[in-house]
């Protein structure tokens, strides 16, 4: 493990957006920051009945973009979004999202990656504990802890149906994984991470200095963290979905390069090469 020292994780300031100064140092300390409401209830009914209409869309049957369960073969995550859905392509693009993007990382950003999430009742899988920016550095070749990431709920957030934890600090301490990023890794990981997640030692030590924050809120609540926050999931047993938008914003000054740690980048759904700011 290693502590974040050159990084710094607010770029920005109270006066670059809408985030005030409180609720930027409680991101600068703990790496998250949430928004009780963060769309209406008129435009959270249209961004359901999207993501509905996505999950029956048979033009997707055999896109590449949609990742299915690894044992049910039902819907996990449809990849690329922003670019399948325009209604989607507008949320992530209003100001409400994309300027605490910028605000946060003092820049103009673009979509490094989009997808939305569905972990349906009683059949939903985890995400086991991981730090984005270690895969992101890795595979995609990502240089710096300057990435955003926000994730819209769909569907409200129970403590009991797979919601969304972080170790909040944990920002601050870099995990490497130990271990070769086999080729073509990525179809297996979008499914279940089974290489490349934090050995158990290090997890045990995080989270006892930092313990373990578990996110609830009503749908079109939303939540922000840093792109090296320890976070995971566990499945949904329950009869209740748990679904979101998500989205991850990198600054322009920090666009990808070659992988540091990976035979080849995974594709551009995954991992963009397309680096137009967010307009």
């Amino acid at each position: 493990m290693l502590y974040r020292n050159d990084d710094p994780v607010v770029y920005g300031s109270a006066a670059d957006g809408p985030i005030d100064e409180v609720t930027l140092n409680g991101y600068h300390d703990n790496g998250f920051l949430t928004v009780d409401q963060l769309v209406t209830p008129t435009e959270l009914a249209g961004y359901q009945n999207e993501l509905n209409r996505l999950l029956v869309d048979e033009s997707l049957d055999d896109d590449e973009r949609v990742v299915r369960e690894k044992d049910s073969n039902e819907v996990r995550s449809i990849f690329e979004v922003h670019k399948i859905s325009p209604l989607f392509a507008e949320l992530l693009a209003d100001e409400r999202v994309v300027g605490r993007a910028r605000q946060i990382l003092g820049s103009d950003v673009y979509i490094h990656q989009s997808r939305v999430n569905y972990k349906p009742g009683f059949r939903g899988n985890p995400f086991y504990w991981h730090s984005d920016f270690e895969t992101w550095h890795a595979e995609d070749g990502m240089p710096r802890m300057r990435a955003v990431s926000l994730s819209l709920a769909l569907t409200d957030n129970h403590a009991y149906n797979g919601g969304l934890m972080i170790m909040p600090g944990s920002h601050k301490t870099f995990v490497s994984c130990v271990g070769e990023t086999p080729e073509d890794h990525y179809r297996e990981s979008l499914k279940e991470q089974e290489i490349g997640t934090p050995d158990e030692t290090s997890l045990s030590v995080l989270a006892e200095k930092h313990g373990i924050e578990l996110f609830t809120g009503a749908a079109g609540s939303a939540t922000m963290f840093d792109c090296n926050c320890m976070h995971g999931s566990n499945g949904n047993i329950t009869p209740f979905p748990r679904s979101n938008v998500f989205v991850v914003f990198n600054s322009v000054e920090n666009a990808c390069v070659e992988p540091f740690a990976a035979p080849r980048r995974r594709p551009s759904f995954i991992a963009a090469r397309d680096f137009t700011p967010v307009k």
